[in-house]
């Protein structure tokens, strides 16, 4: 989680807002990605922490699927990364802050809830959850 939070950091000082992922080999430990949102730099709504991750993770193994592999993320993830990390059959999620307003997890649809949903990660929220938290309130205090 420091390592997702640092990019959640790194996200912030290039203005975007301050998510940060990393993709983990479940047996090695090995890294496989990390990222922070790059949303503005790319001009891609799409590019979230977490698909940014998943894609290079999926690219290295050469596999859409990354069964034995944990997802470090900052913040909860909305529904489009959550169906994302489905889809990846990703094994465990860990999450900091939870995302009242646009969560995909414990809050809005609850994507790994529904029927229609084919894999269910393991899901852990809370860790890091002040710090995380703390650097989204600084961010958009700063932009108001």
């Amino acid at each position: 989680m420091q390592l997702a939070l640092a990019e959640a950091e790194a996200a912030a000082a290039a203005g975007e807002v301050p998510v940060g992922a990393v993709l983990v080999d479940g047996h090695s430990g090995e890294v496989l990605a990390a990222a922070g949102n790059r949303i503005e730099s790319d001009f891609d709504a799409t590019a979230h922490a977490e698909l940014l991750a998943i894609r290079a993770a999926s690219q290295k193994r050469a596999s859409p699927r990354l069964n034995d592999c944990d997802l470090y993320v900052t913040l909860e993830p909305c529904p489009m990364c959550a169906q994302a990390i489905s889809l990846a059959r990703i094994r465990r999620l860990y999450f900091g802050a939870t995302d009242a307003k646009g969560g995909g997890v414990e809050n809005g649809p609850r994507i790994f809830s529904q029927s229609s949903c084919h894999h269910r990660p393991e899901v852990y929220g809370g860790l890091d959850e002040s710090r995380a938290g703390e650097l989204l309130k600084r961010f958009f205090a700063a932009r108001r």
